[in-house]
């Protein structure tokens, strides 16, 4: 079953988040994934939301999701996506 990666990005830096975003891709097609959303926060259409951008990363199952993340190539950049910005991952199987 397909699995997604949900990241929410709260940019520091924006010229740093432009070099991760080019260093994470790579990684994230060596383990089949395949970034299916990019998107800027608009507003809270109900409740109370942090502005913030989002990320879906589509891949073939749970495990590349979790071999991507705790790879060594994806590992040495993470001091850059630090940097760059305040993210979080979420990892859900894919539903159909």
């Amino acid at each position: 079953m397909a699995a997604l990666v949900i990241v929410e990005v709260r940019p520091r830096a924006a010229e740093k988040l432009a070099d991760y975003s080019a260093a994470a891709a790579p990684t994230v097609a060596a383990f089949g994934g395949e970034f299916i959303h990019r998107g800027k926060f608009v507003s809270s259409l109900a409740g109370s939301g942090t502005p913030h951008g989002l990320g879906i990363i589509r891949f073939p199952d749970v495990d590349a999701a979790k071999n991507w993340f705790a790879s060594p190539e994806y590992q040495a950049i993470v001091p850059l996506r630090e940097e760059a910005a305040e993210m979080t991952f979420q990892l859900y199987e894919a539903a159909g």
